[in-house]
Order: C-alpha cells, then structure tokens, then sequence
C-alpha cells in the first residue's frame, strides 16, 4: 500500500491486490471517505466511485477490521479534542520559516505539539523551531481547529 499526502483534502491510499486490481481510497479531512475501484483492464481508469459519509466509513471499517484506527487521526477523548497529523509540502510556504510565525494557537486554537523529521522527533517545538518540507506536525485542537491549522499549513 503507498500513502499520498493531498494537502487541504486528506490521505490517499493506494492498494494493488493479489490479483492485481486497483483500489485506493481518500481519506477527507471531514471524516468521510472516497473509495475507488479502477478497471482490471486498465488500472488508472476508475470503473466504481463510492464517497461514504463519516458514519458509513465507520460502519465499514467495523465490518473489515474491528480494532482499527486511522493513521492520520491519533487520539479523540469525549472532551471533542483530536490529535492529527498533517504534513508539510515541500512547496510550503511555511518552508524555512518559524514555527510562531503560523499564530497557530492564536488562530485556530490548535497546538503544536510535535513535530517528526525523518527519523526524528521535536516534542513541544519552540516558536523559533523552524519548519522544513516533509515535516509532521502532530497538532491537537477541535476538529475544526485541526481542520483550519491543515488549511493553513496546507498553504503553497
């Protein structure tokens, strides 16, 4: 399976089975789910297109995998905060530039709470960190803090 980062939209993810048919799925940052189904015959022509709901999706997961959980999506309590993962392009405009320069708590409420390069991860990052493409920031808020931090670190 191979994951694509699609920034403002959420994760794609790419399967090629056993008997060599085509599937992917988008993850949306909404919480619903594109899943796709490509021609046998030609394997970047999509012959099924599917966009589940947030519950549909949850419905469906249940049913292959209980124990699941997503990779992107790190942690929800009953208090409505989650913890997500959001990547940083290589074309960012927040490429080179300081952590405090995105006023992420100020903004949108989210904090940055660590962020992962490479093999390596920077807990509680200062705001004179500064950020590079290919960064993961791992940000905790309400979903729609975490929605609109993606969509300003989504920035180009």
């Amino acid at each position: 399976m191979s994951t694509t980062p699609l920034p403002g939209i959420g994760v794609q993810y790419d399967l090629t089975t056993r008997e060599r048919r085509h599937l992917s799925v988008i993850a949306h940052r909404d919480g619903t789910r594109t899943v796709n189904v490509y021609r046998a015959d030609d394997p970047d022509a999509c012959a099924q297109s599917l966009h589940l709901s947030g519950a549909e999706t949850t419905s469906l997961i249940d049913a292959l995998m209980p124990a699941h959980h997503s990779p992107s999506l790190l942690h929800t309590t009953g208090l409505g905060l989650v913890a997500e993962r959001i990547e940083l392009s290589a074309h960012s405009y927040w490429n080179g530039r300081l952590l405090g320069e995105t006023r992420m708590r100020t903004e949108t409420g989210v904090s940055i709470v660590a962020v992962l390069r490479r093999a390596e991860a920077r807990p509680s990052p200062a705001p004179d960190f500064r950020l590079a493409g290919g960064d993961t920031l791992i940000v905790i808020g309400t979903r729609e803090g975490v929605d609109a931090a993606a969509s300003i670190l989504g920035r180009e």
